[in-house]
């Protein structure tokens, strides 16, 4: 087992948000039921991740507040005109019914916002509240503000696990475990950047 000390913690994050230094207090415990300290890859491939995800532990979830022209770069084939866009500005619950709902087991109207991005690695859509909820034996998909608690690293841990991302770091291939992870590419020269720091303190 690779340890986790808060001193490591806060010198990569030294604004974290007090629930997140709460979980990080059964750190080691916590990453060592998923598998992820058990070398210093998976442990510096996991920490980018989160780092990067939550703004160095920073953000409890995800801002929905867009300027319109900014909601055209980030989805295009939503709204393909600043016009289409306009609507929405600045109104994040809004936003987030328009973009998550009917997807991602978003059912219900309000489930986009209801589900929106939390914790450490901006859990979203109902499907996965209720899926990764069910690996850490909480009721998520009920009280979708616990993935931004204390539990938010027993969760990010889990998502970790059950998404590949501990072969993928032990092949230290950051392309995948981002696509993994983001189901994209977004943000990859942050991570890579936040891989080269987590690097130096655990690999």
């Amino acid at each position: 087992m690779i340890p986790v000390t808060m001193e490591q913690v806060k010198k990569l994050a030294p604004n974290i948000k007090p629930v997140y230094a709460q979980a990080f207090q059964t750190v080691d415990a916590v990453l060592s039921e998923f598998g992820i300290n058990e070398n210093k890859l998976r442990l510096a491939h996991f920490m980018a991740q989160i780092l990067h995800e939550s703004g160095a532990f920073t953000i409890l979830d995800e801002n929905m507040n867009y300027t319109a022209k900014r909601m055209t770069q980030v989805w295009p084939k939503r709204f393909p005109t600043v016009a289409s866009a306009e609507p929405f500005a600045h109104n994040p619950e809004k936003l987030a019914n328009k973009v998550y709902g009917g997807r991602m087991g978003n059912v219900d109207p309000g489930d986009g916002w209801k589900y929106h991005g939390r914790g450490l690695l901006q859990l979203t859509g109902r499907e996965s509240y209720k899926k990764h909820g069910q690996r850490v034996g909480a009721d998520l998909e009920a009280s979708p503000d616990l993935a931004a608690s204390e539990l938010a690293l027993k969760i990010a841990a889990a998502e970790f696990k059950a998404s590949g991302c501990n072969g993928f770091a032990d092949a230290d291939n950051v392309d995948k475990v981002t696509k993994a992870i983001n189901g994209g590419l977004i943000g990859l020269a942050e991570r890579k950047a936040w891989l080269v720091k987590t690097k130096k303190v655990w690999a």
